[in-house]
C-alpha cells in the first residue's frame, strides 16, 4: 500500500531511533498526528511552547545521540521554535527542526502567518531544507546525517502542508560507506609531540569536543601519567573528577581569576574537543604554545597566538596518537596546583550569615545520586553550578552554555526524564529563568514526570545586578517582582509547591520530592549575596 506524506515521515523517523516529536500542533499537522497515533515507537509530547518543545528536542538529542525532534506551525510558531533551534546549533547537540510551510501557489503571496522560514532558520541550522512527495527518504538521510556529523547541530525541514495526505514516492535509504575517520599527518602529529616534550608546564584544556569522542579515560591516564593540571569548559564538567590531582578548575565561571591563576603559568596548552563558543581563547588564554585537536577549524587570533598547531581531524583519534609522546618530567608543583583548587572549592562553601545558593547547591548534591542528573538555566547560578557543582560523569549536569537561553532549565529537565525515566532528575533555576518556560509545568504533569524543581528564590537578576553595581549605578529594573517573598501559592499548574528557608528543611523536602508521583518545587528562600563576592570575575 502506497504511504502517505504524513506517514512515511512518522515511519521514517521512527526508524531512525526517534522516540518522541515535541511541539504544538496546527491543522497542518492533523495527519502527522495521526501517523504518530498510529505507528509504535513514537509519541507525540504537547508542549506548553514551541520554545520549550525546541529545548526538549535539543536535551533528547544530547542524551540518545538520535537528533531530537520538534515541531511548530507557520510564522510565529517558527519564530517561536527559533529560540530552541538556536539552543542545539550552538550547544552542539543533534536536532531536526520540522515546520508547517505554505504551499507553493502561497508561499510568495501575502497570506496570513506567512514567513520564509528556509531564511529564519538559515542562520541557526546546518542546513535547512523543504519536503517534497519524491524527497522523503533522502531529505531524512541526509538530515540526519548532517544533524549528527561534526560538530552537532540542528537541521530544519519545511513541509508544505499541501502534501501530507499525498502519496510519498519512498526509496531505499542510500547504503554510505563506513569513512574512515580523518586523522592528521604523522608530520603534524610529530611535531605537536615534540613541542609537548619540550614543554616545561604543559596543561590541558577540554572542552564539548572531548565529551562527543568519549575521551575520559583516555585523557585521565595522559594527565595521571604526564602530571599536568586539566581545566575545563562547563559544558566539558565530568570529564575530571574534582577531586582528581590534576583537576584545575573551569574556565568563565565562578572565581575564574582563581582558575587563571593556575592554567597561567603553563607555558604550553593541549586543547582537546575544544569549542569557542563557550568562551572565545582570547578570553582567558595568555599568550603560549596552543596545540588544537579538534575537527573543526581553529578559530582564534593568531596575531596573539602565533604560536598555534592545529592537529584537525577525529578527535578520538588524533588525541590517541598524540598520546604516544614520551613521557618527560616538567617543572609543575601539583600540591600546590591541588591547594590552590581547594581554596577555591573553601571559597564556595556556604556562609552561616544567610540561606544561600551555596547551602543549596550542598545539600542538592548530598542527595541526589551519582547517575542522576541535574539541568540547570541561565543566571547568577549557572557560573556558580559550572564551578561549584560536583560533577560525577558527563552528561550528568546539562546546561546551555553555547546559546544560553533564560527558560532551558525546566524544559531541559523533562527532556531528560523522559530520555532516562528511571535516573533521578532535577532542575535548578532562578526565579527569573523559571519565569520564562513556567507554562511547561502543564507538560511534566501530563507526562507524570517524577522531576524535582529547585527554584533559587532571591527576587534578583543577580548577574544584571552585580554589573549594575560594579559601576556604581543603582539597581534598576533587576527584581523579579514587586516585593520579597514566594512566588506564590502553594501549587502551580497542578504541581505542589514547597518552601525551603534552611538546608535541614531542604534535605527532608529533596528526599520527599524524588519520591513522589509527579513534578514537585521546592522554592529554596535564599539571598543572592553570596554572587557578589564569586562571580563574574575576568579569567585573565
Amino acid at each position: 500500500m502506497t504511504k502517505k506524506v504524513a506517514q512515511a515521515m512518522i515511519e521514517g523517523l521512527r526508524d531512525r531511533g526517534v522516540k518522541h516529536v515535541f511541539g504544538v500542533p496546527s491543522g497542518g499537522w492533523v495527519d502527522f498526528m495521526e501517523a504518530i497515533r498510529n505507528t509504535d515507537g513514537i509519541d507525540f509530547v504537547l508542549t506548553a511552547h514551541e520554545g520549550g518543545a525546541g529545548f526538549m528536542a535539543d536535551v533528547a538529542g544530547r542524551l540518545t545521540g538520535v537528533p531530537g525532534v520538534c515541531f511548530a506551525t507557520f510564522g510565529p510558531g517558527a519564530t517561536n521554535l527559533a529560540t530552541g533551534v538556536g539552543s542545539a546549533q550552538l550547544d552542539r547537540s543533534p536536532l531536526i527542526a520540522l515546520t508547517d510551510e505554505m504551499s507553493s501557489a502561497n508561499r510568495d503571496r501575502v497570506v496570513q502567518m506567512n514567513i520564509d522560514h528556509q531564511a529564519l532558520m538559515a542562520p541557526i541550522t546546518k542546513m535547512t531544507t523543504r519536503l517534497t512527495t519524491d524527497n522523503v527518504t533522502e531529505t531524512l538521510d541526509k538530515a540526519f546525517e548532517v544533524a549528527t556529523s561534526g560538530r552537532p547541530g540542528a537541521v530544519h525541514i519545511g513541509m508544505p502542508v499541501d502534501l501530507t495526505a499525498q502519496p510519498a514516492t519512498l526509496t531505499e535509504s542510500a547504503c554510505r560507506d563506513v569513512e574512515k575517520p580523518s586523522v592528521a599527518s604523522e608530520e603534524t602529529l610529530a611535531v605537536a609531540r615534540t613541542a609537548f616534550a619540550n614543554a616545561r608546564k604543559p596543561a590541558l584544556v577540554l572542552g564539548l569536543g572531548a565529551v562527543r569522542a568519549g575521551l575520559r579515560d583516555d585523557l585521565l591516564r595522559f594527565a595521571e601519567t604526564h602530571k599536568i593540571p586539566v581545566v575545563l569548559t562547563p559544558m566539558a564538567k565530568g570529564m575530571i573528577p574534582e577531586t582528581h590531582p590534576s583537576y584545575a578548575g573551569v574556565v568563565f565561571h565562578a572565581l575564574s581569576d582563581k582558575v587563571g591563576k593556575i592554567h597561567a603559568q603553563a607555558d604550553l596548552m593541549v586543547a582537546v574537543g575544544y569549542d569557542p563558543v563557550e568562551f572565545n581563547y582570547e578570553n582567558w588564554l595568555h599568550p603560549m604554545t596552543l596545540i588544537n585537536i579538534d575537527d573543526a577549524p581553529l578559530d582564534i587570533d593568531r596575531s596573539v597566538y602565533g604560536d598555534t598547531l592545529h592537529v584537525g581531524g577525529d578527535i578520538l583519534t588524533n588525541f590517541r596518537a598524540f598520546a604516544q609522546v614520551e613521557t618527560t618530567d616538567n617543572d609543575w608543583d601539583m600540591a600546590d596546583v591541588r591547594q590552590r583548587v581547594d581554596a577555591i572549592f573553601a571559597q564556595m562553601r556556604p556562609s552561616n550569615e544567610e540561606f544561600g545558593p551555596c547551602a543549596v547547591l550542598d545539600t542538592l548534591r548530598a542527595v541526589l545520586p551519582d547517575d542522576g542528573i541535574m539541568t540547570c538555566d541561565v543566571g547568577a547560578h549557572t557560573h556558580l553550578i559550572g564551578q561549584k557543582w560536583e560533577t560525577r560523569a558527563p552528561m550528568t549536569q546539562i546546561m546551555t552554555n553555547g546559546w544560553s537561553a533564560m527558560g532551558f532549565g525546566l524544559p531541559a529537565a523533562i527532556a531528560a526524564k523522559l530520555c532516562r525515566p528511571e535516573t533521578p532528575v532535577c532542575a535548578v533555576l532562578g526565579d527569573g529563568g523559571f519565569l520564562m518556560t513556567v507554562g511547561e509545568l502543564s507538560t511534566a504533569v501530563r507526562e507524570n514526570l517524577n522531576i524535582v524543581i529547585v527554584i533559587l528564590t532571591d527576587n534578583d537578576l543577580a548577574l544584571i545586578r552585580i554589573k549594575q553595581q560594579r559601576k556604581g549605578n543603582p539597581i534598576f529594573g533587576t527584581p523579579v517582582r514587586e516585593r520579597d517573598g514566594n512566588i506564590g501559592g502553594d501549587n502551580l499548574f497542578g504541581v505542589p509547591v514547597v518552601q525551603a528557608r534552611d538546608p535541614a528543611e531542604l534535605r527532608a523536602m529533596l528526599e520527599e520530592g524524588f519520591g513522589a508521583e509527579g513534578p514537585v518545587i521546592i522554592e529554596a528562600l535564599v539571598s543572592s549575596a553570596e554572587y557578589d563576592e564569586l562571580v563574574l570575575f575576568k579569567d585573565k
